[in-house]
């Protein structure tokens, strides 16, 4: 797929130092992220500002019920995509509510009153992919149907593993808390499927790194070694 058929994508989020995004399984990261510098909050609505849309996991909505807006600075709120296999998406959401546009992509495999549900909610409904969410389809229906040249991606881990295996991401941008967690079920920056040799490793360059308030900011481009990522 190239490049220009699809958005820039950054992906962007807190991480302690052993590389975890909340307490434990099923803890909303919104614990952690109190524990950003003012000045880092700051830059996370800046940075959503600068995208035309916004993606989170249809998991992370449902554990932290996010708004994905743009609040501490001026700017337009960034269109809201969620895939979301069968249309799980909780009616009380908070995607759904008037604050900006939402997409849910689904797969063919979503039950109808679900998506009908969606559909009735307000948000826009992509059907894209037979039984699981085709995400390079998705990304061309953004780009095409949408006018989408920028998104950022906030998580979780199962949809930043299959963005970066699709290798439909360009840059990673890593708030670093200073913090250790633990745990061995903990959910880390990315999930999915073990890697079987050092050749599947996804490889980064350091691009900039800066303090942020008391906050270490890295900026990494991807590497696919094919011209995946624009690094851009």
């Amino acid at each position: 797929m190239a490049d220009h058929d699809r958005p820039h994508v950054l992906m962007m989020s807190e991480i302690t130092v052993d590389g975890k995004l909340t307490l434990r399984r099923g803890a909303s990261s919104k614990i952690l992220m109190k524990y950003m510098a003012p000045e880092t909050e700051i830059l996370l609505h800046q940075t959503r500002a600068e995208c035309d849309a916004i993606m989170v996991g249809a998991n992370t909505i449902r554990i932290d019920n996010s708004f994905l807006t743009v609040r501490l600075v001026e700017g337009k709120s960034p269109l809201r995509v969620i895939p979301s296999n069968r249309a799980d998406i909780p009616p009380d959401a908070n995607v759904l509510g008037p604050d900006a546009q939402t997409v849910i992509a689904v797969s063919e495999a979503a039950p109808a009153e679900k998506v009908a549900r969606l559909r009735e909610s307000g948000a826009d409904v992509v059907v894209a992919g037979k039984s699981q969410v085709d995400l390079p389809e998705l990304m061309r229906v953004l780009k095409s149907d949408y006018g989408v040249s920028r998104m950022m991606i906030e998580g979780g881990p199962t949809l930043n593993w299959s963005m970066l295996n699709h290798r439909l991401v360009d840059e990673i941008r890593l708030i670093h808390l200073p913090f250790i967690v633990g745990g061995a079920d903990t959910p880390s920056l990315v999930g999915g499927m073990h890697i079987e040799t050092e050749k599947e490793m996804i490889r980064l360059s350091l691009k900039r790194y800066f303090m942020c308030g008391s906050n270490l900011v890295t900026e990494w481009n991807l590497l696919y070694g094919d011209g995946g990522g624009s690094g851009v």
